[in-house]
């Protein structure tokens, strides 16, 4: 085969296509869709999303939206990975979390994972886990030369962690073999608690426990920056990383100060964050925490071999549903692979019923096999970097890193990681991004699968055994179904006393192609609160009789624009002479708002409305407590 032949001569054939020929392309679909007449980059500026931390996601990236160089898998800032060969020669580690009191119980849990497919235990301890005396018995069986073990002691992690070192010198294993990490986490329990009252020595005993590990267990990381709690109070992004990294910049102080070398204080460190099913979002933010902290290790003066980030990634407990769980595999799959193509070296997949309370066998085999299927079936660990050169993931990962530096320097200027949760500076701002984001999620602009978003009211309860209460006192812990579990639960209580779910009648009138997709979007709606939909067609003459056969105490008129000009006030005042309580219109009323309203239209449901105080108003006039 000659040169010449292995040539493309096809592409040739063709014009290279220019930004400025996409955009006419744009241009057209949006005038004919009628959603603007723009034109140029107003059209493309048309199609972008604005995220949390001021980011704007364009529809199109370019090589002429390259970010900075990111430099070389294993080599500074890390963006593309903490080794240079990834996780490409024993994948990532498969990172199981055991949350049980019961030091048994625990013990056969961890072993069944281990034996199938975990790498690494989990386990909470202390307040809230097996007592610090039942360590040996829920590791019995483990071979600690082999498995690593992860210690959430909160409060008892100096005893927690001597138990735990203790434990390697009696199995036979040599603390300079062992491998782990004992989760001192002084800053992050102070988040999750509010007392401050024991910080300073719970840091200085942070910092002997890092000595010890320095001198006689180099393979053991004493302390654990974990972001988790500014995610799960509602932080964005940045905000979680700008966290993390005035944490991480805390510690260092601490350990040097306690006389540990830059580089042993740096090698002291593991980072957690949250893994979310926000795909690209979370491959930005993995890669953006290395970049990040590698500028604090060259700041700090920190060799290049100790500056990589170790990270191990959570799938996000504020994604996670109580109602519909089955749909959180989904989330937590997309989270899992998120968080491997970003780089962790460690991943956390959470059972899909860890929100109703302690997972059961069935769900931690699922946790467990969706890792294995990324690694073994879709060897997603064999590629390093494999996001990396998409401009727009490139571009993403710059716009992110550049928001949580601007993050972490309020933070010091506020005094610090400490300072900033004592005077609530930090709970503040999150509880701003918080807001915002319930106001998306109140409108349905962040729709929640299987809760406000084709929601099932027959399905069968997911019952569990309930989870020893987390520790609290300090920022909260939120999850994007909250307003609509409380309508939910509100619609189960009324279930419980009288035997059925409050109603609404959903009134279609007019052909039937005419009504049918708002009879959807009604029925789709008021599901969501739990009002179950009874859905009938109708006209002036019969609504009334229907409404009243119905059971239903409330009404939705259902129909097209024009349909609604010629039927919509007269059925209107059928339904409120039949007792409807509240009449409600399925559109926007535009121009008819006074001539609808004058006929007993009370409220006007559409997309985009604020579904929540629909809902919740809807159940009040209902008087459904």
């Amino acid at each position: 085969m000659t040169a010449e032949s292995t040539e493309l001569p096809l592409a040739a054939a063709f014009p290279d296509a220019d930004r400025e020929q996409w955009q006419r392309l744009v241009e057209g679909v949006l005038r004919k869709s009628g959603v603007t007449q723009a034109t140029g980059a107003a059209a493309e500026d048309a199609l972008a999303t604005d995220l949390q931390d001021g980011i704007r996601i364009r529809p199109l990236y370019t090589a002429e939206d390259g970010a900075a160089p990111v430099g070389h898998p294993g080599f500074p800032p890390f963006v593309r990975g903490g080794s240079p060969e990834g996780t490409t020669v024993a994948g990532w580690d498969v990172r199981q979390r055991h949350v049980q009191t019961d030091p048994r119980r625990a013990n056969e849990a961890v072993l069944a994972d281990l034996e199938n497919g975990t790498t690494s235990v989990w386990l909470t301890v202390g307040d809230g886990g097996v007592p610090v005396a039942g360590l040996a018995e829920a590791l019995k069986g483990v071979y600690l030369d082999l498995a690593p073990v992860v210690l959430d002691a909160g409060a008892d992690f100096a005893p927690a962690a001597e138990e735990l070192l203790r434990l390697y010198t009696a199995s036979g294993v040599a603390l300079s073999e062992a491998v782990a990490s004992l989760g001192a986490d002084p800053l992050g329990l102070l988040a999750r608690t509010g007392d401050d009252s024991k910080l300073r020595v719970q840091l200085e005993a942070a910092a002997r426990l890092a000595g010890r590990c320095v001198a006689e267990a180099p393979g053991v990381r004493a302390l654990t920056v974990d972001a988790l709690p500014y995610h799960e109070a509602g932080g964005s992004a940045a905000e979680e990383l700008g966290a993390s990294l005035a944490t991480g910049v805390a510690y260092l102080r601490q350990l040097t100060g306690a006389g540990l070398g830059v580089d042993d204080a740096c090698r002291q460190l593991e980072f957690r964050y949250a893994a979310t099913a926000d795909q690209f979002l979370t491959i930005a933010k993995l890669r953006a925490a290395r970049r990040l902290w590698a500028r604090v290790a060259e700041v700090c003066g920190v060799s290049p071999e100790a500056s990589a980030q170790r990270q191990h990634a959570v799938t996000s407990t504020v994604m996670m549903t109580r109602r519909d769980p089955w749909v959180n595999m989904l989330r937590t799959t997309v989270a899992g692979l998120s968080a491997g193509v970003g780089g962790a070296d460690a991943v956390t997949v959470l059972p899909f019923d860890a929100a109703l309370g302690v997972s059961d066998a069935f769900a931690r085999r699922i946790a467990r096999n969706t890792q294995s299927v990324l690694l073994e079936e879709s060897h997603l660990s064999k590629v390093i970097d494999p996001a990396g050169g998409s401009w727009y993931v490139e571009h993403l990962t710059d716009e992110l890193a550049r928001a949580a530096w601007a993050f972490f320097q309020d933070i010091e200027g506020a005094g610090g990681q400490a300072a900033a949760l004592r005077c609530g500076m930090l709970a503040d701002r999150l509880a701003a991004t918080w807001a915002r984001r319930s106001e998306d999620l109140a409108r349905r602009r962040e729709p929640i699968t299987g809760v406000s978003e084709f929601p099932h009211l027959a399905e069968a309860p997911v019952d569990r055994e309930p989870a020893p209460a987390p520790v609290g006192g300090g920022l909260p812990r939120v999850r994007r179904d909250d307003a609509y579990e409380r309508l939910r639960s509100r619609s189960d209580a009324h279930l419980a006393a009288s035997g059925d779910r409050p109603k609404v009648l959903l009134a279609g009138f007019g052909p039937v192609a005419a009504h049918t997709a708002r009879v959807a979007f009604a029925a789709n709606l008021f599901q969501a609160g739990g009002i179950e939909p009874v859905q009938e067609t109708v006209d002036a003459e019969s609504a009334a009789g229907v409404f009243a056969g119905s059971g239903a105490r409330i009404a939705v008129l259902c129909s097209s624009d024009a349909v609604y000009g010629e039927q919509a006030a007269a059925v209107a005042a059928a339904l409120k002479s039949a007792g409807a309580l509240r009449v409600y219109l399925a559109g926007k009323p535009g121009e008819r708002r006074e001539e609808f309203e004058a006929a007993g239209v009370d409220s006007f449901v559409f997309a985009g409305c604020d579904a929540v105080e629909v809902l919740s108003s809807a159940l009040d006039v209902m008087e459904v407590a």
